[in-house]
């Protein structure tokens, strides 16, 4: 007679991949960082044709940057990231599989154009953001006493605003104000994160202290928190917040002993994000009192390739090392990614003001940039990110 052996069942919530957040969603974000760049590359040279949507190419390629790729890294970041600011264990298992599915849900939305019924593409365009944001607020909420960083409020401001940049992005009639919106909640996002790193990351470089006071910390934040309301000020006053933002964001720049950072790679390229965020602050200035004479929405990529592009990678790198138990080491393959994207942001920004007629053959060789930068990551990295940590900590 043949017995046969029941078998533990295999408990899936406890594999390595859903003990943290930036393991499932860094996993979606080089999946998302090779692939989304190269579908609008070929939906723009015609090679494919965009989804029958209720929404323009253009603002399936700008809301799936934004919310498929941005968000991948965002989340992954600040579900990570907030744990540790007020020292809890953070969410894992089930929620982050149910997370990782409403993501994905929403790709699959976002790809059928608004086929679907509207309650259902609403709700499929809403519950991961919605989820996520309530999720992370919860914590920073319930445990205020112990956070590590007083500044966190401004999450709490950012968070929910996340999903109004969402709403007015896929409204054909308030497009541009949901994209104003999204890059500046980013760009609040990436200033605080930037204050909070590169203090630490210069000190273990180089032995120095980069200047922090509250006097120009503070105005920085609060004028880029009000910037997100750019289209609905005055022209007056919008230009005189972006000229001071980028003085102040300059200043500061200069004071945090760049000559330093250029030394090294992973360094240098947050340096060269922060250059890219005063670049973007003036080209918005200009574009405010005559037409812009360059080729392309330049303002935007300025910030999409400029700040995300060249700082992301570098950060995905960083987490997925440290966090995984491995020495933060830039070694040769990470530094040829870096090199990748700046060659990258020179093909998509620069190149197509020196040879605008070819500006088809930039767009496509900026994507093939941001498919071989994360290609590579995904094809080192995905790798840790599904395995234990390397130094015997559980998570």
């Amino acid at each position: 007679m043949i017995e046969f052996v029941a078998l533990p069942a295999m408990n899936l919530s406890a594999h390595p991949l859903w003990l943290v957040g930036f393991r499932p969603f860094f996993s979606l974000a080089f999946l998302s960082g090779l692939s989304l760049p190269v579908l609008w590359a070929l939906m723009f040279a015609g090679v494919l044709a965009p989804p029958a949507a209720s929404f323009s190419p253009t603002q399936w390629h700008a809301h799936e940057m934004f919310f498929g790729f941005g968000w991948a890294v965002m989340g992954g970041f600040l579900l990570t990231a907030t744990k540790n600011w007020v020292q809890i264990r953070g969410y894992h298992g089930p929620i982050l599989m149910t997370l990782v599915a409403a993501w994905l849900f929403e790709r699959v939305g976002m790809a059928c154009g608004g086929a679907w019924p509207p309650a259902l593409f609403w709700f499929s365009n809403t519950v991961f953001l919605g989820s996520i944001v309530a999720l992370l607020l919860w914590t920073l909420v319930r445990y205020r006493k112990q956070d590590s960083f007083r500044d966190n409020y401004f999450f709490l401001l950012v968070l929910p605003a996340f999903v109004a940049a969402k709403v007015l992005m896929l409204d054909p009639a308030h497009f541009h104000t949901g994209v104003t919106v999204a890059l500046g909640l980013f760009r609040v996002a990436f200033l605080v994160m930037l204050e909070r790193t590169l203090t630490q990351f210069m000190k273990g470089a180089f032995q120095v202290d980069l200047l922090r006071h509250p006097m120009l910390d503070n105005p920085i934040k609060l004028l880029a928190l009000s910037l997100v309301f750019l289209d609905a000020m005055p022209k007056a006053m919008a230009g005189a917040l972006l000229v001071t933002l980028a003085f102040l964001l300059a200043a500061r720049i200069a004071l945090w002993k760049p000559h330093l950072a250029m030394r090294r790679l992973e360094l240098a390229i947050m340096y060269l994000g922060q250059i890219a965020i005063v670049a973007q602050l003036l080209t918005e200035f200009v574009a405010l009192h005559r037409a812009p004479a360059w080729v392309g929405s330049v303002s935007v990529h300025l910030f999409t390739f400029g700040v995300i592009g060249l700082i992301v990678p570098a950060m995905l790198i960083r987490i997925s090392k440290g966090h995984t138990g491995r020495k933060v080491v830039f070694d040769a393959g990470d530094r040829l990614v870096l090199w990748i994207m700046i060659a990258a942001f020179v093909v998509r920004i620069v190149l197509p003001q020196l040879a605008p007629a070819a500006y088809t053959a930039w767009i496509g060789l900026s994507a093939a940039g941001w498919f071989a930068c994360f290609a590579i990551l995904g094809w080192r990295y995905i790798p840790f990110l599904l395995q234990p940590r390397v130094d015997g900590k559980v998570h």
